[in-house]
């Protein structure tokens, strides 16, 4: 094909690098690792394109803070000089598509040649160190902070963290798709298993064996819950040293170069849309229109369908991501929902996963199939970005797009219901949440509750509450859309009492 009105962006070069010696604390820093995973990109693409890099975009990492922007130190390293150089603000999930979108649209546009994205995460390492220093072993992180966790009544009812929200989309979810707990733990297991899977035949992943569903879903010593209904084997797996990046040119340029033809990954259109920041200031918990309107829109703005489809990467921080995903474009239960592994399998580097996926994906196309979907999370289930990679171009590509959808998916919305902190009486449960203690035990359920006018609410149900965290655990009823009523507490929290 030749290229016409306007240049086409098309992968050249990806790389990936795991780092795992046996001392922890002698691993690579995140500098060490993006520089890594370019040059092996840069190897991959036949070399010579890191010192015409006219564009070097860096996911924020969070491993070594202290290093700041790694964007200018990574191109001196790499013995380039590119005219735009830069680090995302902060390490979300949806960063790497983005700037994959991002570089598509600069060079369609003619205003680049050449582009390379990257980023890496070291904590491994970094909790190694910190140890060796501490002599003893290091502190409790709690990655993915909400921007709200400063507000008193989030951190008041410990919607705090990921691992706290994220069961609010699951639960809720639950209710919607009419599973019972057992029903949706076993969708959970098989997405889950079929992950490994993945992640084994991926000499890119971290974890590279298959996990039957019963594994996955059984709480052990080394698999232990972490907030209901999720085991340590259905969370992002962060404790990783991993690194990965691409470059990104034209058609021409890479004719030029003398690319083969069977190495090109053609980067198609783009899609993003993104929820409200703050977690109560959403619509409802069963679904997301921004993630609707950005995986719908990224198929119709390729002229693509489902069918069309050989290969996908859904987001998998925690499993209500990919089961929203995949029922909004009805992709089969029984297909693997990810080309790398899972952020659990494969690898969960923060905010840079979907590098890896974009990698592997990559991979995958030149190996054989046509088309391959790229779905990015970031925040709480915030932000969306999707992407098609297709390994010819696809007939509705054309760069610059403005891929911002967020309009219609703010149409697509419906009402937010007025958050009343103060409200006492009878209602019904929206959602819940219900993280675990290291010992197993829970430590509280927390409930986003909504009033008989409507409004939404937040109540606590104590740990000590043996029958009440029953009713929201032990799968005998289902808790969402329970009645019951919200009293007041002592030191001026809010108690659920449900009516059992």
């Amino acid at each position: 094909m030749k290229e016409e009105s306007s240049p086409i962006p098309v992968i050249v070069g990806v790389g990936q690098v795991n780092d795992r010696p046996a001392d922890a604390a002698l691993g690579l820093d995140p500098l060490e690792l993006m520089e890594a995973a370019l040059r092996a990109a840069d190897a991959d693409a036949g070399g010579g394109w890191l010192k015409r890099l006219e564009s070097l975009a860096q996911v924020d990492q969070v491993s070594f803070r202290s290093l700041g922007d790694l964007s200018g130190p990574l191109a001196t390293r790499l013995g380039a000089n590119p005219r735009l150089c830069a680090k995302t603000p902060s390490a979300m999930g949806d960063s790497p598509i983005r700037l994959l979108n991002e570089a598509a649209n600069l060079i369609g546009a003619g205003e680049i040649g050449v582009a390379a994205v990257v980023g890496a995460e070291a904590l491994r390492t970094a909790a190694a160190r910190t140890a060796a220093v501490d002599k003893g072993p290091p502190p409790a992180r709690r990655t993915g902070a909400s921007p709200y966790a400063d507000v008193d009544h989030l951190r008041r009812y410990g919607l705090v963290a990921a691992v706290d929200v994220y069961p609010l989309y699951e639960n809720a979810g639950r209710s919607a798709y009419g599973q019972t707990l057992a029903q949706a733990q076993q969708e959970s297991g098989e997405i889950w298993s079929r992950f490994s899977q993945v992640a084994a035949d991926n000499e890119g992943a971290w974890i590279r064996k298959a996990f039957p569903v019963d594994r996955i879903l059984t709480p052990s010593p080394d698999n232990r819950w972490i907030s209901h209904p999720y085991t340590k084997l259905m969370v992002a797996n962060s404790s990783v040293n991993q690194g990965a990046g691409f470059i990104v040119t034209s058609l021409a340029l890479a004719r030029a170069a003398g690319v083969p033809e069977d190495r090109l990954v053609y980067v198609g259109r783009g899609a993003a849309a993104h929820e409200h920041d703050d977690v109560l200031a959403r619509d409802r918990y069963d679904r997301s229109s921004g993630m609707t309107v950005s995986l719908r829109r990224a198929l119709d703005l390729n002229a693509l369908s489902t069918e069309d489809l050989d290969f996908v990467e859904f987001y998998s921080c925690f499993p209500c991501v990919p089961k929203m995903a995949r029922r909004m474009i009805g992709w089969p239960a029984e297909r693997p929902a990810s080309v790398f592994g899972g952020l659990t399998f494969g690898g969960g580097p923060i905010g840079n996963y979907m590098s890896h996926a974009v990698v592997s994906m990559a991979q995958k196309l030149r190996r054989g199939g046509r088309h391959g979907l790229l779905f990015a999370n970031g925040g709480f289930a915030t932000h969306n970005h999707s992407i098609i990679l297709s390994r010819a171009p696809v007939a509705a590509g054309t760069f610059p797009q403005d891929f911002d959808f967020q309009a219609e998916a703010d149409a697509l919305r419906g009402p937010i219901p007025p958050l009343v902190l103060t409200y006492l009486g009878p209602g019904t449960i929206e959602t819940y949440s219900a993280p675990y203690e290291r010992n197993g035990s829970i430590r509280f359920g927390a409930i986003i509750g909504r009033g008989m006018g409507g409004e939404r609410f937040l109540a606590k149900i104590p740990g000590d509450d043996v029958r009440g965290i029953a009713f929201l655990t032990d799968g005998s009823h289902e808790p969402v859309g329970s009645r019951g009523e919200a009293v007041a507490g002592p030191d001026g929290e809010t108690i659920w009492r449900p009516s059992l």
